[in-house]
């Protein structure tokens, strides 16, 4: 018998490696084999003990129902509050809307802002679920590849070069960056953001690595340009990615849009995570101690990779994770990782992940993991590797 079944085309979107990996790494736990996760950016704290607390205390009193379509309005309230202490900008909590992780925040984002067809422009490299969700909704995706000369981001002349060549209808940028931790500084962030307005283009920002961050703070793209929309969650920063629940900051044109989205997209966000959001930004000792532990294993890295051949790695200003070349010992990052897993128990994230063109010769470590972790790490590389 012969099916009629078949995928639609807008499915055939190219898989999230980094999860792939992290599949294949379980399986070599379930066959008895101790890996040290590097693949996934994952904190490997748990959510702060208040969160927990709450919503312990709120599964014991009952019922859970649904909330409001944009969130609880307390939960949308200290959100605009933490602006005011984190960056000194006032924001109405009208213009909050609460999201499943931010994955559910670019899915509204994305069908808010772009009509089937649209261009949108992503750095390279850059977090591949942006790329697949774009493409998945119908919508063009413009790369900007960045490079030394430009610190890894991108600026705003890259911004005006690709307009001219085919117009862009928006960029989506995050800082710090994912798979590298590069930061833009407060100058570019705000000739980007001044830019896209100039030119018509909307603008997301991607935030979600903020307050992980090891020498200056990460500013956000509210402080210049009103018509921004800024994309953050509680995943990274508050250690709660199970939960999935995040936020957007959008322009008040776009409130009701985002409404009716997500009242027919998902009713509203599951309601223990938002209670527990709520607590979180109570638990900044126990987070910045956290944090403390990232900017050990980041020393750890950064001491100890380029000894062993690892080359042309991307400034870690922020995020936990490690971005480097790899061309000295392959060609095929895809390969070196399988290996690499495999035979040192060591599951990283290949570079083509992130940047499908330039990515054979990358890879991802994450050093969201344990310090001492991080330390082995090192040791079963360096022992794997060829000697220099």
């Amino acid at each position: 018998m012969v099916t009629m079944l078949h995928p639609s085309r807008r499915s055939a979107v190219a898989p999230f490696l980094a999860m792939d990996v992290m599949s294949a790494a379980a399986s070599r736990e379930r066959d008895g084999a101790r890996i040290i996760h590097m693949e996934v950016g994952e904190p490997g704290a748990p959510a702060p003990l208040s969160v927990r607390a709450v919503a312990a205390r709120a599964i014991e009193q009952g019922r859970i129902g649904y909330t409001e379509a944009l969130g609880m309005p307390a939960l949308r309230a200290r959100i605009a509050r933490h602006y005011g202490e984190w960056y000194r900008q006032t924001i109405d909590p009208e213009r909050v809307i609460v999201t499943t992780g931010s994955s559910g925040g670019f899915i509204l984002a994305f069908l808010a802002l772009f009509d089937a067809g649209a261009r949108v422009a992503i750095a390279a490299p850059g977090y591949p679920a942006y790329r697949n969700i774009l493409q998945a909704l119908g919508i063009e995706v413009v790369s900007l590849p960045t490079s030394r000369a430009s610190r890894y981001v991108v600026d705003a002349a890259a911004i005006r070069r690709a307009h001219a060549e085919c117009r862009i209808d928006g960029v989506l940028l995050m800082s710090p960056a994912n798979p590298s931790g590069t930061m833009m500084s407060p100058e570019d962030l705000a000739s980007v953001a001044l830019t896209c307005d100039e030119l018509g283009i909307r603008f997301i920002s991607d935030e979600i690595y903020h307050g992980l961050t090891y020498e200056e703070p990460a500013e956000t793209a509210l402080k210049f340009s009103a018509d921004a929309v800024v994309v953050n969650s509680f995943s990274k920063y508050f250690c709660m990615t199970g939960w999935r629940i995040g936020w957007l900051i959008v322009p008040d044109l776009l409130v009701r849009t985002m409404e009716r989205l997500q009242q027919n997209l998902s009713i509203s966000v599951p309601t223990l995570s938002q209670i527990a959001a709520l607590a979180a930004f109570d638990a900044q000792a126990e987070l910045n101690d956290i944090r403390q532990g990232y900017a050990a294993s980041r020393a750890i890295l950064l001491g100890g990779l380029p000894e062993m051949g690892f080359a042309d790695i991307h400034p870690v200003d922020g995020a936990f994770y490690v971005y480097a070349d790899i061309g000295r010992f392959t060609n095929d990052s895809v390969e070196f990782c399988r290996r690499m897993l495999n035979e040192a128990g060591v599951a990283a994230t290949p570079g083509v992940d992130f940047d499908p063109d330039r990515g054979h010769r990358t890879l991802r470590l994450s050093f969201a993991g344990q310090t001492a972790e991080i330390a082995e790490a090192v040791q079963r590389i360096g022992a794997w590797l060829p000697p220099s």
